[in-house]
């Protein structure tokens, strides 16, 4: 048998590259921003959004929340026609942004954004709402910050 020149430890070395290459890039995967022109990521260094960061989408007529898993992911979505308040507490580091629905359902829950991610999604969907409900909404238009 002829002699390669690469010895057992290499192979390990190698195979173990290339696993963590293949990890590193999952977790890149799954981590990136869905399309639209207004999506928050909270910050991996927060609770829960280690691996999987959650993400919050508005659109001059939703809310939508995307939550990664390891297969496929979570959507949940609520109409601007929908949404009763929003709350942001912010601690120390990172704000939580707390939504909710007229419906009664469970509130979204977005645990881990930047403070300011977070004031600048809450004028986003009151400017949205006030935009809504003075029928002026256009698709695509983001209202003026107050």
């Amino acid at each position: 048998m002829p002699d390669t020149g690469l010895t057992a430890p290499w192979l390990i070395g190698i195979a173990a590259a290339a696993l963590a290459a293949v990890v590193s890039w999952f977790f890149y995967v799954k981590g990136r921003l869905v399309p639209g022109e207004h999506v928050f990521r909270a910050s991996r260094l927060s609770s829960g959004n280690h691996l999987f960061p959650t993400q919050v989408g508005v659109t001059p007529t939703s809310i939508v929340h995307y939550t990664p898993r390891w297969v496929g992911r979570s959507e949940q979505s609520i109409h601007m026609a929908h949404v009763a308040s929003v709350r942001v507490d912010t601690g120390l580091l990172f704000a939580d942004v707390l939504i909710e629905s007229s419906g009664g359902a469970d509130p979204v829950r977005c645990h881990g954004h930047r403070k300011r991610d977070a004031t600048e999604m809450k004028q986003l969907i009151e400017g949205f709402q006030s935009s809504y409900y003075r029928g002026q909404t256009a698709p695509g238009a983001a209202p003026r910050p107050a």
